[in-house]
């Protein structure tokens, strides 16, 4: 099927347009994204900051950029299922940090709703 390729709930996600054996594409019927903006709250920002100095991972970010990037998926599948999809192929995703001071982050993913073969 290819990298990151996922069917769930008969909806195929895949980040390559399939070629070869398995899943196949009919017809390609758009471009479709979601958006997901997170804002970094004061609690989260003080940890981050006392795991800078003494090392580790920042959970609570992870946990805030994971719901972002589900979000983004869910939009974009809600919009290739408007358009009659079944399957999104070509899969990007794009992180932005945005904010004068820089306290949000932006979630973008786009790709090409498809109806599959």
């Amino acid at each position: 099927m290819g990298w990151f390729s996922s069917s769930d709930d008969g909806f195929f996600l895949a980040t390559v347009v399939p070629d070869q054996d398995g899943a196949r594409v009919a017809k390609f019927l758009g471009v479709v994204h979601g958006e997901a903006i997170i804002g970094a709250n004061i609690f989260r920002d003080m940890f981050s900051s006392i795991r800078d100095v003494v090392g580790g991972r920042a959970g609570g970010y992870e946990r805030a950029l994971s719901g972002a990037r589900d979000a983004a998926v869910q939009d974009m599948i809600d919009a290739a299922r408007e358009l009659g999809a079944d399957g999104v192929v070509g899969i990007d995703f794009d992180y932005e940090v945005l904010g004068e001071a820089n306290g949000m982050m932006m979630v973008a993913v786009s790709g090409t709703a498809v109806k599959m073969a």
